[in-house]
């Protein structure tokens, strides 16, 4: 069964992909009426928006797939792949903008019709910024990179038409018609380096890269969820796939302690950071037993094995906490 989350991201891409069907059929229609480079820039671009929104949509409908023995982890990844799809997408969109607008340079073309171009540019432009900031607040509350995207990439086409409309003023004030293609390059350079930061988004989310504001959240979740019997947590790992996030960590817990208080202790963590950060969300917490090292530490009164007073139990060090490496005071 689809979630209220899933249906919402499903919906922000259907939206994305009729209205980018329409606006580029309209930039198409602006640069037959005008001949200018810099609008067949603005046009090419538009398309890519379109296939993107297609497979956006695809990928989202993959990644609301259940957990099943081939993918435990789910499907969200796909999310990811979605992003460096269309991240790809822009970056050949702006190698062929730079291909056609660079003979034009040589030759420029004969621009007709200013203000019907700057009309439906402008237009279009107005259209794809609402869309925009639409998806990307879509795709931040929903944790979707697929979705926040074409967010993203939408308001890079806002910032296309609007050197588009500068072009064609240009024009119209100069009668310089070589200052379309010139534009048109600039245009490029600029779709094309969106492009590589969204491939590279992309695969530092397809390889787990750390995301510092969802680790930083993490600790402060711990430190403020803590109680007396919990000791250093340590070797700290989240990984996302879409919406889901995975957590796990150790953690120091009295020696003493039976089974069914420290699970118990366990889902009281994992129940905190859901609370804090997400639903989708699942931690593994290995628990580990005190040593004598701890107590200066441990604030439990109830202390069977104590061996000297607490002396230092301020907030637990972010550093070590989200530290993957083996620390000799922790794993001795």
């Amino acid at each position: 069964m689809i979630s209220a989350n899933d249906k919402r991201k499903l919906a922000a891409a259907r939206l994305s992909l009729i209205v980018g069907s329409m606006l580029t059929a309209s930039k198409f229609v602006a640069w037959q009426m005008t001949g200018s480079s810099a609008v067949l820039s603005d046009a090419a671009e538009s398309i890519i928006n379109v296939f993107a929104a297609a497979f956006a949509y695809f990928a989202i409908r993959v990644s609301a797939m259940p957990a099943d023995e081939n993918h435990p982890y789910g499907h969200g990844k796909v999310e990811f792949f979605s992003a460096g799809f269309e991240g790809a997408l822009i970056v050949g969109a702006a190698l062929v903008i730079m291909a056609a607008a660079i003979p034009a340079l040589i030759t420029p073309p004969e621009i007709t019709k200013l203000g019907w171009g700057m009309a439906i540019t402008g237009g279009a432009a107005l259209v794809n910024a609402v869309l925009g900031l639409h998806l990307i607040r879509v795709g931040k509350e929903s944790k979707s990179l697929a979705i926040e995207a074409d967010g993203v990439h939408l308001m890079t086409d806002v910032a296309t038409s609007a050197g588009v409309i500068a072009s064609l003023i240009a024009v119209g004030f100069t009668g310089l018609n070589i200052i379309d293609p010139i534009i048109a390059v600039i245009l490029a350079i600029n779709i094309l380096i969106s492009g590589y930061k969204l491939v590279r988004t992309s695969v530092g989310k397809l390889l787990d890269e750390a995301d510092d504001d969802v680790l930083t959240e993490i600790v402060n979740t711990l430190n403020a969820a803590r109680k007396p019997g919990d000791l250093q947590p340590h070797q700290l790992r989240a990984r996302r796939a879409g919406s889901n996030l995975n957590i796990d960590f150790h953690i120091f817990m009295p020696r003493f302690w039976e089974l069914t208080r420290i699970h118990n202790r366990s889902d009281e963590l994992e129940a905190a950071l859901k609370e804090s950060i997400q639903e989708d969300l699942e931690a593994i917490i290995h628990i580990d037993p005190c040593q004598p090292r701890h107590c200066s530490a441990c604030n439990l009164e109830d202390c069977e094995i104590r061996s000297s007073e607490p002396t230092n139990c301020e907030l637990w060090d972010t550093s070590i906490i989200r530290s993957t490496g083996i620390h000799p005071e922790f794993d001795q």
